[in-house]
């Protein structure tokens, strides 16, 4: 069966598209079936993967409003070697038509039921906010991955994402647990991103990755060539950076 994983933090811009698409790459080019659902309306998940979010006829809207099932939703992502159930604007309007709807929160659930068996593991990208559709996919996985700056009000956010996850374990998913952070955008010359990746290893020891990945140009360029970085450019800091931390995740994973 499938791990499925949140990539979640309730701040934006701390790089959880880009750990996304690129975790999705590395694992694949690791000869793992790998299956992300792109769960944000803005759908940049889904432009990363080298997929036209305009031209969908099908989408994670349809999927979880019930209008299709997975095997209609899901798009190849040839760029990557792996599976994506893609977003566009339709989501956004998903949320107020699911309040309406039985087991609001469990619908990400119910659709990918019947195929957990096809995938390795199942990536899910969240938006920043704790919302209905990010709710969704705490109540499916079976861990949360953060990515986070090594900044103060990252960390301000985190214990906030943390409260939450442990509400959602409480009530809705007893299988959910926090499998680790990620430390991204990490430059080593700022003294104040060395002492809050210090603070952060001391508070949460193994849960935090050895893997960090720095600053990088090279991955901020392959989202408008819809590539993922670590196929963009193997051979750059932040694309071995996420080939390290896909390899420490099938590790992670085996001790689950």
């Amino acid at each position: 069966m499938a791990r499925i994983f949140c990539i979640a933090n309730q701040k934006g811009g701390v790089g959880k598209t880009t750990t996304c698409v690129n975790l999705a790459a590395g694992l694949a080019s690791a000869g793992q079936r790998v299956l992300l659902v792109d769960l944000d309306p803005q759908g940049n998940a889904t432009m990363g993967c080298g997929i036209d979010k305009r031209s969908l006829s099908k989408s994670v809207y349809h999927l979880l409003v019930g209008l299709c099932t997975v095997a209609e939703a899901r798009v190849r992502s040839e760029s990557g070697g792996f599976d994506v159930i893609p977003a566009n604007r339709d989501l956004a309007g998903a949320e107020v038509e699911l309040v309406g709807l039985d087991r609001r929160e469990n619908r990400l659930r119910d659709a990918l039921a019947l195929h957990q068996s096809e995938y390795d593991f199942v990536l899910i990208d969240c938006p920043p906010s704790l919302s209905l559709l990010t709710l969704n996919g705490l109540c499916v996985a079976h861990g949360v991955v953060i990515p986070m700056q090594c900044e103060y009000y990252a960390l301000e956010g985190l214990s906030d994402l943390v409260n939450s996850i442990k509400k959602v374990h409480a009530n809705l998913n007893r299988d959910l647990s926090i499998i680790g952070l990620l430390r991204v955008m990490f430059d080593p010359r700022v003294t104040l991103q060395q002492q809050v990746s210090a603070q952060l290893e001391s508070h949460f020891g193994d849960k935090v990755f050895k893997a960090i990945v720095p600053r990088n140009v090279r991955l901020a360029e392959a989202p408008s060539h819809g590539i993922p970085g670590v196929v963009f450019d193997r051979s750059a800091k932040g694309a071995q950076a996420y080939l390290a931390f896909a390899r420490e995740m099938i590790e992670r994973v085996k001790t689950l």
